[in-house]
């Protein structure tokens, strides 16, 4: 589903990324691992297009994105990758449900549609009593599962997370890294995760460990 070849990136003088290859395949859970300051968000921002690399090449199913333009890679960007941070982001003055809703009104999805699908996926993830509720009123843990709501609303391709449970306190961490789970099961969705937490490397079907802007093992 992802191929990376040769990815190479640098600020300024200092180069971060040293020729990477990784490969992932549908209904995975890849996790990448490694000391602070290896690339691994540096990598992780390239392979979801939020940034493009010097050199090398990126496919997701098929696509070459380094040659799409900017507006064509922002609407592949839109519909096939979902984010997930370690802070939720969400937008303050919205509710739950409208926080959701987003992503998919910015690709043209009927209100209709896209509400039904973001109540479901709130119910899904046990928040069907929150949905009108402001991030503000939310715990951690609800505000983080809004998120990955968020992330899932235009069905992607792939769902990339940076450091997802690392502002979470270890019940919601584990909550949620039990909900990977069982989204990869329930829709058979792929995962890319940059993560310190062991116990999440763990779950996942392979841990990458970067050193000093390259894949190791």
């Amino acid at each position: 589903m992802l191929k990376a070849t040769a990815i190479n990136k640098s600020y300024g003088q200092l180069q971060i990324l040293k020729g990477v290859d990784i490969e992932v395949n549908k209904g995975e859970i890849v996790t990448i691992v490694g000391a602070s300051g290896a690339g691994k968000s540096t990598l992780l921002n390239i392979l979801g297009t939020l940034d493009r690399p010097d050199s090398g090449q990126l496919f997701i199913n098929d696509v070459e994105l380094n040659k799409l333009s900017n507006k064509n890679l922002s609407s592949f960007r839109n519909r096939e990758i979902g984010f997930i941070f370690q802070f939720h982001h969400l937008l303050a003055e919205f509710d739950a449900i409208e926080n959701v809703c987003i992503p998919a009104y910015i690709a043209g999805t009927s209100r209709h549609e896209v509400e039904k699908r973001a109540a479901e996926l709130l119910d899904l993830l046990g928040l069907s009593h929150r949905l009108h509720h402001k991030p503000s009123t939310l715990s951690g843990g609800e505000q983080q599962r809004v998120a990955v709501a968020r992330a899932l609303i235009n069905n992607p391709a792939l769902i990339f997370a940076d450091e997802p449970s690392g502002n979470l306190d270890s019940q919601n961490a584990r909550e949620l890294h039990e909900l990977f789970i069982k989204l990869r099961k329930d829709f058979n969705q792929t995962f890319v995760i940059v993560t310190h937490n062991e116990d999440l490397a763990n779950l996942s079907d392979r841990k990458v460990m970067m050193v000093d802007g390259l894949i190791v093992q």
